[in-house]
């Protein structure tokens, strides 16, 4: 019985295209030879060029509309004009545009007037820009009954025995400051907030007038 020669070189591959696949023949279908582009191009989305409800004219019309500049007529009439279908099937695929999100047409008046059509070509149906969200979202109201956050105070030393007459003794001396300069002024709070301070000052044998003297001395 005949046995295989393990040593044998092996067989070579066939370099006819086609002849390896299992089938032997190619691969059915489109192969693309593409190039990026970087300029005069348009970015189509494949929801648009291959939606499964859309007519072929339509879809091509789409992308016609989308890569045109701002401002270019696209109304019936010069869609015709432009292209050889007619305005009867082009009135049709732009009405399935609107249908399914792609195009919103309106009615608008001009100053002087006059009646327009206003196109708006949406390359996404359902989203709206942020610049169209911005100028339809209706501005915060600030209701007056509601008040201004009032800033944080800061802290500041505390006696260590805080003795109500030592507190009211800081509470006035603070109170007395406008004298001295109208921009002291202190509201009832601020002084209560800041007697504590001026009484650590006060039970270390600090007279009110050398306190207010520190206070006030060497303002900007």
């Amino acid at each position: 019985m005949d046995t295989e020669n393990p040593s044998a070189p092996a067989r070579p591959q066939s370099r006819i295209p086609g002849k390896n696949h299992p089938d032997g023949h190619r691969i059915a279908g489109v192969v693309h030879d593409h190039v990026r582009h970087t300029e005069n191009f348009t970015v189509i989305g494949n929801d648009l060029t291959q939606h499964p409800d859309l007519s072929l004219l339509a879809i091509g019309l789409a992308c016609y509309i989308q890569s045109v500049r701002r401002g270019t007529a696209v109304d019936i009439k010069t869609l015709a004009a432009r292209f050889p279908e007619g305005p009867t099937r082009i009135a049709a695929a732009l009405r399935e545009l609107e249908a399914h999100g792609y195009l919103r047409r309106t009615r608008e008046r001009t100053a002087t007037g006059r009646i327009v059509t206003r196109t708006i070509s949406c390359n996404r149906p359902g989203h709206r820009g942020a610049r169209e969200q911005a100028t339809r979202r209706p501005a915060r109201r600030t209701s007056p009954e509601e008040p201004a956050p009032r800033k944080r105070l800061p802290a500041v030393p505390q006696p260590s025995r805080p003795w109500p007459a030592l507190l009211q003794t800081a509470v006035d001396v603070l109170s007395g400051l406008r004298r001295e300069d109208p921009r002291l002024l202190l509201s009832a709070t601020d002084a209560e907030h800041l007697a504590p301070g001026v009484a650590a000052w006060l039970e270390r044998d600090v007279t009110p007038t050398a306190v207010r003297h520190a206070l006030t001395e060497n303002l900007p």
